[in-house]
């Protein structure tokens, strides 16, 4: 087999996997080598089948050893098999990065033999770009559960971004659907990683070698074993919290393996769902809210026709209105319509007058959201009278159908050529032969 068709093979292979961002490296190039692992240096475009293709995202093998249900490399499944040899993948990274098609790696892998030696054959590529090659690139390296803690502290120092992924949000249901796997074996290295990354960050020495500098991330699948939003959420924010995440990645389960443990082969995947938890996932990272304050026992799913926070704010009616003269920033962030930024130029802006409708439009308030939430002079009483249950219709009423954008088809006809166009000069040529 050439390497043509191995990385048509190992490249398809690793579309499923969506933990794929490079922000927070600061990685320089070093002296007479290539790349720079700079946020500003990498930028992400996505092929119409959610490959990012700046990096070159692949897998180093697709011959797995473990059995996943919701796997497309499981070994069961009678697909076209492939590995790369570290030279083949080193060299296809070189000179990718030479022609100016990829700015970094993302490397994962299926288990092949045993976790120790598959960890062994990425840390290989990785060393030798960043020693040999002195490649200052972004390196996303993904850590196999079940490796040694010798192996991930050395792929901890090559690599800008870690990720071992949790898949199933229960460990029952993983046991279930992954018999291999566990929690247990999944936390280890998630652990190991933040530990060691907490003593580098601690010393402060220019001389100190970096240690995962744009940290570690990990993704969840959803819908593929009946979990609840709230077990999603609550997970996710015990990883921000103990294991000190970058990010957590939602991936609609995309069916692709007929068994009878998982939903049948034609379920759609749940795109919307998926977008929600974003959105919540942003409400905990940027907007102080806690995981239990968007959900919770009693209401385990997101509403799939309004955001979270106004979902939030219409369980919460004893909040509202709030007062943007007074208020604090906390609250000000909990208003619907009202994003960071608008939240801090609000508080900058009262300090010399009083906040007006008008303002609050050039500051980029969503005011069809928002005057349902709050005091002002400008706004008619009658909003603040009514009950949450005459604002919910109120919201819903105008919106679009919320079913999942396609690139394509939704744009007029005369767009679709240069759209094509488009696509071709963004996308890996090796691989779209």
């Amino acid at each position: 087999m050439d390497i043509r068709d191995k990385l048509n093979i190992l490249g398809d292979a690793a579309k499923y996997d969506v933990s794929c961002s490079s922000s927070g490296s600061k990685r320089n190039s070093p002296k007479g080598g290539m790349g720079c692992g700079h946020s500003s240096g990498i930028c992400h475009t996505w092929s119409a089948d959610g490959r990012c293709i700046s990096l070159l995202k692949v897998l180093f093998s697709n011959a797995c050893k473990y059995d996943c249900a919701y796997c497309v490399n499981r070994r069961s499944n009678d697909i076209p098999r492939a590995t790369f040899t570290p030279k083949e993948l080193i060299n296809l990274t070189l000179e990718f990065y030479r022609r100016n098609y990829i700015e970094g790696l993302f490397l994962s892998s299926a288990v092949i033999g045993n976790p120790d030696y598959t960890m062994e054959l990425l840390i290989k590529v990785a060393k030798e770009l960043r020693l040999v090659h002195h490649f200052g690139g972004y390196i996303h390296l993904k850590a196999i559960p079940g490796a040694s803690s010798r192996l991930l502290f050395e792929a901890g120092l090559y690599a800008d971004r870690s990720s071992v992924n949790i898949e199933i949000p229960s460990d029952k249901q993983l046991q279930y659907l992954a018999p291999e796997k566990n929690f247990a074996s999944i936390y280890r290295p998630m652990n190991f990683l933040a530990e060691r990354k907490l003593e580098y960050k601690a010393d402060k020495s220019k001389y100190s070698p970096k240690f995962l500098p744009a940290g570690q991330s990990t993704q969840m699948i959803v819908g593929a074993s009946g979990e609840t939003d709230f077990q999603i959420l609550t997970l996710s924010a015990g990883f921000y919290k103990q294991q000190q995440m970058k990010r957590v990645y939602f991936s609609g389960y995309v069916p692709i393996n007929a068994d009878k443990r998982l939903p049948v082969i034609t379920t759609k995947p749940p795109l919307l769902r998926e977008h929600r938890l974003y959105q919540a996932d942003w409400l905990m990272r940027f907007y102080k809210f806690e995981y239990n304050e968007i959900l919770d026992e009693k209401n385990p799913f997101l509403d799939p026709d309004l955001d979270p926070k106004v979902m939030w704010a219409l369980r919460h009616p004893e909040c509202f209105p709030v007062d943007l003269q007074t208020a604090d920033y906390e609250m000000i962030l909990r208003v619907p319509g009202i994003g960071v930024r608008s939240a801090q130029l609000i508080v900058s802006g009262r300090r010399y007058s009083k906040i007006r409708l008008e303002h609050l439009k050039k500051m980029g308030v969503v005011l069809k959201r928002a005057k349902y939430f709050i005091y002002d002079s400008d706004v008619p009483r009658e909003l603040h009278k009514l009950y949450p249950e005459m604002i919910r219709p109120l919201l819903i009423a105008g919106k679009p159908k919320n079913d999942q954008l396609d690139l394509f088809d939704s744009m007029p006809a005369a767009l679709h050529a240069p759209a094509k166009a488009q696509s071709s000069a963004n996308a890996l040529p090796i691989a779209n032969n």
